[in-house]
């Protein structure tokens, strides 16, 4: 080819391109994409699992993922407890709350446990879960049968409300920035995780996903592969202990 016989113009133009080319590229090599003088922008922290009670939280950190929602009337105040003062829950001796939750009231007695393995009461804690910076009564109780239930109550004008009550199999439970994230086994060998949030009512639940990652199915296990298997129940704020 005579390279003569080329116009001038689309030679420039080529070149222009080549030129754009080159700064487009060592531009994606900046490492802060910063100029001089300019601020660096604030990084944002996502927040991890904290566990309640680390002894009964695994060392999984994954988070949950589908979005699930519920439908349910308001919380009514617990009946038979005097109105609460200014230090609310604070004050408040956490036997006399589970009496009068009914569906607490059986397990009100149960001795206290600071570790699994036997059936009783966990220590409670008092955790801002609703942002308003008066702290929630969060009581959880291990049950002979091997399940777990969790409360957690709230004070308003004086009064206690339950805003979450759920239950599960070998429960550990975390904070996930100001979410509550449930961890249990399930029947069929996975792990459940729901995380719920305050909605201005109650911890609603917003996710429920199970993993099966770590568990690996045995003839033995599941000896009617065809039968149906049902799926584990989504722990709620109106189940009943196991």
């Amino acid at each position: 080819m005579n390279l003569s016989c080329l116009h001038p113009r689309p030679l420039r133009r080529a070149a222009l391109l080549a030129a754009v080319a080159a700064v487009v590229l060592a531009g994606c090599g900046s490492v802060d994409g910063l100029g001089a003088g300019e601020p660096a922008p604030s990084v944002s922290v996502q927040p991890r699992p904290e566990p309640l009670w680390p002894a009964w939280s695994s060392t999984s950190s994954k988070a949950p993922g589908a979005e699930t929602a519920t439908h349910q009337p308001p919380p009514e105040a617990l009946e038979g407890l005097p109105k609460l003062g200014e230090d609310g829950l604070r004050a408040v001796d956490f036997r006399k709350v589970l009496r009068a939750d009914p569906r607490m009231k059986p397990l009100a007695d149960h001795g206290g446990i600071d570790r699994p393995g036997h059936p009783g009461l966990r220590p409670p804690l008092l955790v801002d879960l609703t942002g308003d910076g008066q702290p929630e009564l969060l009581v959880a109780a291990d049950t002979e049968s091997g399940r777990s239930v969790l409360s957690v109550y709230k004070e308003r004008d004086g009064h206690v409300y339950p805003i979450l009550f759920t239950a599960g199999k070998r429960v550990s439970i975390e904070t996930l920035g100001p979410d509550l994230l449930v961890r249990s086994s399930c029947a069929d060998g996975g792990q459940q995780a729901v995380r719920f949030h305050w909605d201005g009512v109650r911890m609603s639940t917003v996710s429920d996903t199970k993993n099966y990652k770590n568990h690996k199915k045995t003839p033995d296990e599941d000896p009617d592969p065809d039968a149906d298997h049902s799926p584990t129940p989504t722990p709620s704020a109106t189940g009943g202990p196991g």
